[in-house]
């Protein structure tokens, strides 16, 4: 299975190129997880709680160790793509917060993106600016990055962590798939190059502005996960 996920993903990294007709545009997925998460998975990850981890060989291998040359995806954007396939009834505000771990940082040491606030099944899709998230700059980015730590919330900030809530039955247990998908400066997303996604016009949810701009908070990162 990880054979086929690695030579999935190295597919993607290749046609990305190849379909741009040069390697000053690109992408690829930078991983693709399906996984159940319960409050014993929360409470129980470590070094933090209310995290999910994903290292190599999950990560995808043949990722760039330089994202700044000769394919510049520290300018780009990345596209976050949430299919929701599991979650309590109640409609409870739920976001994953997506945190790089580099291989060097500088200051904080690492940054976050995060997914829409979602409250049901369903896809949620966005794209975001690689230079407009939290503590983008606290990465080297020639240096690559060496795992992603995803966080599930609420929609209250930073430290909303749904392991602390009193009601977490209203956030597990729960299942999804992530697809995190880096694209160069220049280039635009291209869903017909990422293995294994539904090729029929799929109909994202969308959140109005405000709603957006809460799941943005969200990402704020970390606050204490204990």
């Amino acid at each position: 299975m990880l054979t086929s996920l690695r030579t999935g993903l190295r597919l993607a990294l290749m046609i990305g190129v190849l379909a741009t007709g040069s390697v000053s545009a690109a992408q690829f997925v930078l991983f693709d997880v399906t996984f159940t998460y319960t409050k014993d998975d929360a409470d129980n990850s470590k070094p933090s709680k209310s995290h999910y981890y994903v290292k190599n060989p999950v990560l995808n291998p043949e990722r760039p160790r330089d994202w700044t040359a000769p394919v510049d995806y520290r300018n780009g954007t990345v596209h976050i793509r949430l299919e929701v396939l599991e979650k309590p009834a109640g409609g409870e505000p739920t976001t994953w917060t997506i945190c790089y771990i580099p291989n060097k940082g500088q200051g904080n040491g690492y940054g976050c993106t995060g997914t829409e606030l979602y409250r049901e099944k369903g896809i949620f899709e966005r794209d975001v600016s690689m230079k407009s998230f939290w503590q983008n700059d606290a990465i080297i980015w020639s240096e690559g990055i060496k795992q992603m730590d995803l966080v599930i919330k609420d929609g209250s900030g930073g430290s909303g962590h749904a392991h602390k809530r009193v009601d977490h039955e209203k956030f597990f247990p729960t299942k999804i798939r992530l697809t995190v998908v880096q694209v160069s400066a220049g280039a635009k997303y291209d869903p017909s190059l990422v293995p294994n996604l539904p090729r029929k016009a799929e109909a994202p949810n969308t959140r109005p502005t405000a709603e957006a701009s809460a799941a943005t908070k969200a990402t704020a990162c970390c606050g204490k996960a204990d």
